[in-house]
């Protein structure tokens, strides 16, 4: 099944709230991202030229079937601009170019759930260049994935083969050119993938944020 939509969930585990000095939600904060900036099951993040500081954001991936039920997990990458969306913040825009460029949504290959309620308590855990940088489990979400996958079904206009990502534990932080990177659902699956920055073959267009200021345009 195709990925159409990426319901992704920010500020989904207190500690990540924290490190990000945000307030903690009382209600899901459900944001999407464009299903073709999946890529799933590659051994390659190829980072776009134009990025300059890009967070890994490790997040257990619930796949929905065509009864729109939880069918699949995975664990996938909600990679993040950080200079983009801390500009998009200050000017309280859209989030878009820093969640939603080419590639950034790494997926790994799926395993079956049964039900949602099997992904209450997995272990999830992050690597970058054998240096473990973020680890928590799904039993310490604020909003659970029976809670989420409730949420989306009632307010979105979901399809099946979309996924929602769960949230992130507390320990993003930046990916460099070269570096390897291992995810794992504890038992469940693990995938490694190498980062690649590319090159701006095709000059053109330069996208940041303060070219619009730059130029007075205002959108």
């Amino acid at each position: 099944m195709t990925i159409r939509n990426i319901w992704a969930v920010g500020r989904n585990y207190r500690d990540h709230v924290s490190e990000m000095n945000a307030p903690t939600p009382s209600v899901p904060v459900v944001f999407l991202k464009a299903g073709s900036s999946a890529t799933v099951f590659s051994n390659e993040i190829v980072l776009p030229h134009w990025t300059e500081e890009v967070h890994h954001e490790v997040e257990l991936a619930l796949k929905l079937g065509p009864s729109l039920q939880v069918i699949e997990g995975a664990v996938a990458l909600d990679l993040t601009e950080r200079k983009l969306q801390a500009e998009a913040k200050k000017r309280g825009g859209p989030w878009t170019l820093a969640k939603s460029f080419d590639g950034a949504c790494p997926v790994s290959a799926s395993f079956t759930l049964r039900h949602v309620s099997e992904a209450a308590d997995f272990r999830i855990r992050l690597w970058v260049n054998d240096e473990l940088r973020q680890e928590g489990r799904t039993r310490d979400m604020i909003f659970n994935c029976q809670y989420l996958l409730e949420y989306v079904q009632t307010y979105f206009p979901i399809c099946a083969g979309d996924l929602i990502l769960t949230g992130t534990p507390a320990g993003v932080g930046p990916l460099r050119d070269g570096d390897r990177v291992k995810a794992e659902i504890e038992g469940q699956i693990t995938h490694i993938w190498k980062v690649i920055k590319a090159t701006n073959t095709r000059g053109g267009f330069a996208a940041h944020a303060d070219k619009d200021e730059d130029s007075g345009d205002e959108h």
